[in-house]
């Protein structure tokens, strides 16, 4: 097969594991950068331009999209499906993981366990918000991606300065609740096509409650209990996705999930695993791509 990795940088951790991986299984490996593309329709149907040539021939893609390009990266997700090429994570599905208030409408519909949330015009209804949360109160930028955007709350007075501050500058925020007992830790579940191939336990590094890698945390291997199992399954199919990190907390009240990740980095995980995380995304590509073609997307 002629499988294709959309992404920006063919240096990053992730997209060399994933051409290793395809090559290793015998395939062809090619590097898209999806802003490099030309989305074309006429008269002949859908087609891609990358570097002044037609695109043809491939058969699968594996979409590596940052969070910064989500509306144009998708955009060339959707053309190739329209193509009739395999995704291995639709552009639907990406879209939902990237609107953090969607997905969590998405998880609180599926019954998935997750810290209490708010999201209002703050400024009427600032008694409902605080009731409803209580404190501390975790504050979170919708566009915020790797733990920026992030802030703790400790009482009522300060959440207040902080919402306000956002508010002032035409910044949209959700409001969630602060597990105390996670002890500044999370925990990632990589999926692959209704599995869970990899857990790690993150712990945010010093007093900081964030545990994302990029924020200085440290990773390990955890073994999932039965319903951090089921709950990261769950999650990931209330997004639609085949390919996910799914973070949780570990509360007293059980798993809670924080976020579906649609394109989860590959070096933390396998390095904290030592699992081939890489390959068992190609093996999910091969079992699919030759039986299903992706439906065109409307």
């Amino acid at each position: 097969m002629n499988i294709a990795v959309l992404s920006r940088n063919e240096k990053l951790y992730s997209t060399k594991r994933l051409v290793e991986a395809i090559t290793e299984r015998g395939h062809n490996a090619r590097v898209i950068d999806h802003l490099k593309c030309d989305i074309l329709m006429d008269h002949e149907g859908p087609s891609i331009l990358y570097d002044g040539e037609s695109v043809k021939n491939v058969d699968a893609i594996i979409p590596r999209i940052g969070a910064s390009v989500t509306y144009y990266g998708t955009a060339v997700v959707r053309h190739f499906e329209m193509m009739k090429v395999f995704s291995a994570v639709s552009s639907l599905a990406i879209t939902r993981s990237r609107d953090k208030l969607r997905s969590l409408q998405l998880l609180s519909r599926s019954g998935v366990g997750m810290p209490d949330t708010a999201f209002t015009n703050y400024g009427r209804n600032e008694k409902i918000v605080h009731s409803h949360i209580g404190n501390p109160t975790v504050i979170k930028l919708l566009e915020g991606t790797q733990g920026l955007g992030v802030v703790l709350a400790e009482t009522r007075k300060a959440a207040t300065s902080v919402i306000q501050a956002f508010e002032s500058l035409k910044t949209r925020v959700i409001i969630q609740e602060f597990i105390e007992e996670a002890g500044g830790a999370d925990i990632r579940a990589f999926i692959v096509d209704g599995q869970v191939i990899g857990a790690m336990k993150r712990q945010g590094g010093g007093d900081d409650f964030r545990s994302n890698l990029h924020r200085g945390g440290t990773a390990s291997m955890i073994k999932l209990k039965r319903s951090e199992k089921s709950t990261a399954l769950k999650a990931a199919k209330a997004m639609g996705l085949a390919i996910a990190g799914v973070d949780m907390l570990q509360s007293k009240r059980g798993p809670l999930v924080l976020e579906v990740n649609s394109s989860p980095g590959l070096e933390g995980i396998e390095k904290a695993t030592k699992e081939d995380i890489a390959g068992s995304i190609v093996e999910y590509i091969e079992r699919n791509a030759k039986k299903r073609r992706t439906k065109s997307a409307g």
